[in-house]
């Protein structure tokens, strides 16, 4: 019996401590309500009128405060946190009554204080009552312990009555706990429906939570990215740059050294001016530093002065500038971009295009290459794809056309409320 009952009675107290409270707040309620009948008894059809008018606007006015009540009342006995639906608050004075009346989210919690209030209320009177008449029939024998010896000898079958007594409170006392648990699950599920945010509401809060936390892990990743561009290009770069001069100066000031000692010093030399090139190239690569001092303009006008074929450069921002995750994604966007138009679209000239257009940053890029790029067959990771991958990052766009025999278009539009 002692695991049943260990089962039976585990989470009841918090269970019976949650109805206990809400009786109080639901009777504080009535009284309220109440008090017209209370102070005197309407008869004729414009007291009982203006009674019941009294008790509607009470109901309603309290509405809000009583919504936060319930909303502590879970919290505070069962744990369960029931978050007020966005855009409505629980005090009047902040948006209205009207306003809370109109609103989908006060309408249900007006269900909930009409309907589930009541109900909840005399399932917490009916598992109190319980409790009481269970706990006095488990306890029968105390009670009659207490009766004079001459009673107990005159009434001798008290202890047969006493012992199925006792077990009918014993099984009230189990079944009563299950009812408290029963009935406490019940209510957070209605509350849950119509204390708390709608099913869509709760999606479109967890769309935004997701999108702030995504949003925050990209720009982690971006300032990772500089960070370890800056580390590059203050360490590791610098100490190759210093490595490479020492050895040019070793060439020139040791004339007489043998053969075979100086084709290693020329090997190491030419093999540290390689490794400080794909360093810069690697840097570069990470998050270029014009891009942060200067701008995607510099940033932009840089890569095109790199390339083997002439590629005109447009930004027009005025006097706006990205957020640097933007400014990251655009540069990327068409470093890629223009890598590929050199080594697979055989074109003689390129254009980017930068743009703000209301609240889209726009970034085009154009050649007069064959043509024939299709995004949805590059399945790589790479190229296209993985600027597509790396646009939808930040809720960007990207699309491309390019017909076979040319000119190719990507363009890309980025959100600036980022």
């Amino acid at each position: 019996m002692r695991p049943i009952l260990r089962k039976s009675f585990r989470g009841a107290a918090r269970a019976t401590a949650f109805h206990v409270l809400g009786v109080g707040i639901q009777s504080g309620l009535l009284l309220v309500v109440a008090l017209p009948w209370l102070w005197f008894v309407p008869v004729s059809t414009p007291g009982v009128a203006a009674s019941a008018l009294y008790s509607a606007g009470v109901l309603v006015l309290s509405g809000p405060l009583l919504s936060r009540a319930q909303r502590a009342r879970f919290r505070a006995r069962l744990g369960v946190d029931l978050p007020a639906p966005a855009g409505l608050a629980d005090r009047p004075g902040t948006r209205g009554i009207a306003g809370w009346l109109r609103s989908a989210a006060g309408r249900r919690q007006l269900r909930y204080h009409l309907l589930v209030g009541p109900l909840s209320w005399v399932g917490g009177l009916a598992v109190l009552g319980l409790w009481a008449v269970g706990g006095a029939a488990a306890g029968v024998y105390l009670w009659f312990w207490t009766l004079p010896l001459g009673w107990r000898v005159d009434h001798r079958g008290y202890s047969t009555l006493s012992a199925y007594t006792t077990v009918v409170g014993v099984a009230l006392l189990c079944s009563t706990a299950w009812l408290a648990k029963g009935l406490a699950q019940l209510d957070t599920r209605a509350a849950r429906e119509l204390l708390g945010p709608s099913r869509e509401e709760e999606l479109a809060r967890r769309v935004a939570d997701l999108a702030e936390s995504r949003a925050g892990v990209v720009d982690a990743a971006d300032a990772e990215r500089r960070r370890i561009e800056r580390d590059l290009h203050d360490g590791a770069q610098q100490r190759l740059v210093a490595l490479a001069v020492n050895l040019g100066i070793a060439k020139a000031t040791l004339g007489d050294m043998p053969d075979d000692v100086r084709k290693v010093i020329d090997d190491a030399h030419g093999e540290a001016k390689e490794a400080i090139a794909e360093l810069h190239s690697l840097v570069r690569g990470l998050h270029p530093a014009v891009l942060e001092d200067r701008g995607l303009d510099a940033a932009l006008s840089g890569i095109a002065a790199r390339l083997p074929i002439p590629v005109r450069v447009a930004v027009e921002l005025s006097d706006f500038r990205p957020a640097p995750t933007l400014e990251a994604v655009a540069y990327f966007v068409v470093s890629e971009a223009l890598t590929n138009v050199v080594k697979h679209a055989q074109a003689t000239r390129a254009e980017v295009a930068v743009g703000r257009i209301g609240e889209t940053l726009r970034v085009v890029v154009s050649d007069d290459g064959v043509g024939g790029a299709d995004l949805a067959a590059v399945t790589g990771g790479t190229g296209l794809a993985g600027l597509a991958k790396r646009v939808a990052s930040v809720d960007g766009t990207l699309s491309c056309r390019s017909p076979v025999g040319g000119p190719t278009v990507v363009t890309v539009e980025l959100p600036c409320a980022l």
